[in-house]
């Protein structure tokens, strides 16, 4: 089965998150200096109001003395017990309060003209404390004024600015993720059926074809080119075999006329003569030529799809005990075992022959392979909406490199060079599965190999699908089973 590749493993949200990440950072800087810049202009409004406070005062002293500094002082102070945001606190040298709002020196106040902040007790019922800003002014003859205000508004607008920027930071970056989601979804979805027809066209069905929304985007320039490009391989490919195909079915005519010739030459010969055992010899190659030409074609119409007018439903667990019964001899007489479990009521559509020489071919591999006395297995089972083929030996198997090369035409591995065949065997084994929008893979038995057959389940109704075309030349599975694979 297909795996789904997982949303969180593209490139295309990494890509939407790095970008997210890169906005949020960028918004961050720019709260920031938005708050430094506000802060800074509040602190400054504010010192300038205190420094115009303390101008005035200063300019009353020069004009009045001390008592017209008092009685102002006094006075600005009765006005702000209703607001209560100015401090004012005259003192003599010894830090002894004449008139204000305080009633002592901030601790951390010094002699010399400075801005302090010092906190502030406000209430005394709630003990509510505040911080407040001023600045210390010297008077002449060592008198000493603080003029301030109480900042708990500044910063309490501080805090609030602080805040309605983190919750804008997080809406920001909660709709950067979510739009990089949204945007990563559309364009995986597109990437996934591009890897859609891939697969599928790997699996076999050239004629897929990357589809195009019409937008004229990259995505559709892409999907042009590669179906431009898949066209072009398609044509190649039919070429080739339809070239190979010419040529098995021109020869197959004048080979079998050949056949017959030296059939005849042999008749007229002694049975012990060396000529006519020279002629049987001959008879046996021309008939090993004919079997690969027949195979090929076999071959080219099923991946051609011309066999599909013999689907009916089949009962698999019926045909795989049929094949096991068939090899029964082959296995005894190699001091072999054979272990089937079959799950019974398995049935489905397909070409009985077809699927027959199928698995007859894997089992017959199998036991070629496996040395005398060795073990084997059938199996079959039903999972979901398929059906699972396992046939299982412990031979000396095929290197994980080469498996993928067994399902190729004429491929032979080096072991099995001098035995007979002509390397199409699994080649056709592939053919037909692929015929049933199936799969097979060979997996590593521990020791032997073990090959997996996947068929999906399908009813009567999916009969009206197929291509209703004939094939004069069937093959005879009960005499041609061993024949065709190798």
């Amino acid at each position: 089965m297909r795996q789904r590749r997982s949303l969180f493993h593209s490139y295309t949200l990494r890509l939407a998150l790095l970008y997210a990440i890169i906005f949020s950072a960028s918004t961050l800087l720019l709260f920031y200096f938005f708050y430094i810049f506000t802060a800074s202009y509040m602190t400054q409004q504010m010192d300038s109001t205190i420094q115009a406070e303390i101008q005035g005062l200063v300019e009353r002293y020069d004009q009045e003395g001390l008592q017209g500094l008092t009685a102002l002082i006094a006075e600005r102070v009765n006005r702000q017990q209703a607001t209560g945001n100015s401090i004012y606190l005259l003192t003599t040298f010894t830090l002894q309060p004449v008139v204000g709002n305080l009633d002592r020196w901030p601790s951390n106040a010094s002699r010399d003209n400075d801005w302090i902040e010092f906190s502030l007790d406000r209430d005394e019922q709630t003990n509510e404390t505040h911080l407040a800003r001023a600045k210390i002014f010297r008077l002449p003859e060592k008198y000493g004024l603080l003029v301030g205000r109480d900042i708990n508004q500044l910063t309490e607008a501080k805090r609030r600015i602080i805040q309605a920027l983190a919750w804008g930071l997080v809406i920001m970056v909660l709709l950067a993720f979510a739009g990089g989601l949204v945007l990563s979804r559309r364009t995986v979805r597109k990437i996934e059926r591009i890897n859609q027809t891939t697969k599928s066209i790997m699996s076999g069905d050239l004629s897929r074809r990357v589809p195009v929304t019409g937008r004229n985007d990259d995505f559709d320039q892409v999907a042009d080119n590669l179906n431009q490009m898949l066209d072009r391989i398609q044509m190649l490919m039919e070429d080739v075999r339809r070239v190979s195909d010419n040529i098995a079915h021109d020869l197959r005519t004048p080979l079998a006329r050949l056949r017959q010739h030296l059939e005849e030459a042999r008749l007229q010969e002694y049975p012990d003569s060396k000529s006519a055992i020279n002629l049987e010899q001959s008879i046996k190659e021309a008939d090993s030529l004919l079997a690969t030409f027949n195979a090929l074609l076999r071959i080219a119409r099923i991946e051609a799809g011309q066999v599909r007018a013999g689907f009916s439903r089949i009962d698999f667990h019926t045909l795989l005990q049929d094949i096991a019964e068939f090899y029964e001899p082959l296995i005894e007489e190699k001091y072999q075992t054979l272990e089937t479990t079959l799950q019974a009521d398995i049935k489905s559509q397909g070409d009985q022959n077809l699927l027959f020489q199928a698995f007859a071919n894997v089992v017959e591999n199998a036991i070629k392979y496996t040395p005398d006395g060795g073990h084997l297995s059938l199996s079959l089972v039903q999972l979901s909406a398929e059906l699972v083929v396992t046939i299982a030996d412990n031979g000396p198997g095929i290197p994980e490199s080469e498996r993928g090369k067994v399902f190729r035409r004429f491929c032979r591995l080096d072991q099995s060079r001098s035995s007979s065949g002509n390397g199409l065997g699994l080649s056709m084994v592939s053919a037909v599965i692929a015929l049933h929008r199936g799969a097979i893979s060979l997996q590593d038995n521990a020791p032997g190999l073990r090959a997996v057959i996947r068929l999906p389940l399908t009813t009567s109704s999916a009969k009206t699908q197929l291509v209703a075309e004939s094939v004069g030349d069937e093959i005879n599975v009960a005499t041609n089973a061993g024949a065709a694979i190798n």
